[in-house]
Formats: structure tokens, sequence, C-alpha cells
């Protein structure tokens, strides 16, 4: 099966790397993607620009393909979902939850001369960065590209219900499943609690397990692709 692969703010796809070549041993089609505004030199990239592109993405798969989103791109996800309900066969979120109808994508942090850079590890203390070690904090860190103002503040619009009969699956990295079931029923990620088939998968890392569980998360993806 083709699974595309959205990172999260900051990230391009080669994020994907040790994820991807994992994937193709066990039998898929990994697509990693790099959006515009992404390591391309555009600060001028918009939200919509990311969603065409994903967009694009999914109409060039073979087949009805799997859509990974990872943290703020668990929104690109669903937008996909959203717009082609009837060809992306699964959605899967790792470690995020879809925006909803009507709210900016991601203006998370300070936004600087047009985009939003990587505000530094303090504001992931505690469960999302624990198990990352030093050289790899500086390596993220380094490899960080600055968010397009375009895409950081860009408005959500999703118009098809049908979305919610797309199939997700949420891999629960710095919180459990149960604290992901907790979030949803008190409101929190309206969008999902609307969804007709939700599942949950546990893995044990922090928000980036690319980095530090690629396998793992691979193993976990390559299940739900099957």
């Amino acid at each position: 099966m083709d699974v595309l692969l959205i990172a999260g703010l900051w990230l391009d796809g080669s994020v994907w790397d040790e994820v991807a070549a994992e994937l193709r041993s066990l039998g898929h089609h990994p697509v990693p993607l790099t959006l515009p505004g992404q390591g391309d030199g555009s600060a001028s990239a918009t939200l919509d620009d990311q969603v065409a592109a994903v967009l694009a993405a999914v109409d060039s798969a073979s087949g009805r393909p799997m859509v990974v989103g990872h943290s703020a791109a668990c929104t690109l996800a669903w937008l996909a979902a959203d717009a082609r309900p009837e060809k992306v066969s699964k959605t899967v979120l790792v470690g995020g939850f879809p925006t909803g109808d009507g709210k900016r994508y991601a203006d998370f942090f300070e936004l600087r001369d047009g985009v939003m850079p990587f505000p530094g590890w303090a504001p992931f203390e505690g469960p999302d960065s624990a198990d990352l070690d030093e050289e790899t904090r500086r390596a993220i860190a380094a490899a960080a590209i600055p968010v397009p103002e375009g895409v950081a503040t860009g408005v959500v619009r999703l118009t098809d219900e049908r979305r919610f009969e797309v199939p997700v699956l949420v891999v629960c990295p710095e919180f459990t499943p149960a604290q992901a079931r907790e979030l949803i029923d008190a409101g929190d990620a309206p969008e999902l609690a609307k969804v007709t088939h939700l599942d949950f998968a546990d893995i044990d890392s922090g928000h980036w397990p690319m980095h530090t569980e690629p396998a793992e998360l691979a193993r976990l993806l390559a299940a739900a692709a099957s």
C-alpha cells in the first residue's frame, strides 16, 4: 500500500527516512512528503499550498493510500480525508489531533519576519522530549525549517462529513491511549468524537518517534495499512 507521510512543524520529508526504509522492508510503499515552505526557500507558502500538495500526492497514489500526519500535520492528513473521503483508505494521526473548521492551523509560537522559527526546547520539556539525547536535540534544532506565516496562520476549512467515515488510528507517543480517549470524551478533539472507526496504538516514545523509535513506528503503520 502507498503510505503518505507528512511531518509536523519545522520538519521536511527526510525526517521519515528510517521509518520509510522499515516500511519498504515490510512490503509497503512509503511516500514522505516535503511540502511548499519546507526548505524550498518559499516563505510565502500558505496552508492552501500545503493542502494542494498533499491532495496531489493522494491523487497520484496507487490505489487508496493511507495518509499519516505527525503533530500539527495531523490536520493536513485530516484535510486529505475531508477532500478525498472516497480515496483515502485510512488516516493515521501521530502525536496530535486535527484542528476544527474555521480555526487557525498552527499559530502556536511567536512569528518573526513572516515565519515561525523553532522556539527551542523549553516549550517541549517533559514527556515530549524526555527520550531525546542531546545530540538528537541539537540535530533537530539545527535542521528545523521556519514555518511560513501563511501556513501557521492559515484557516482550516472542512466541508465533507464523509470524512468521519474514513477509519482513523491515533498513535499515542507522549500520551497514552487512555489519555487520548479522555481528551476526546472531554470535547477537546471534537473532530475525532464523530469518527465512525477510531482506534488507538501506544508507542513508548516522546513526541518525535520517527527519531527515537522508527522501527516500532513503522511496525504500527504497517499493521494499520494491512
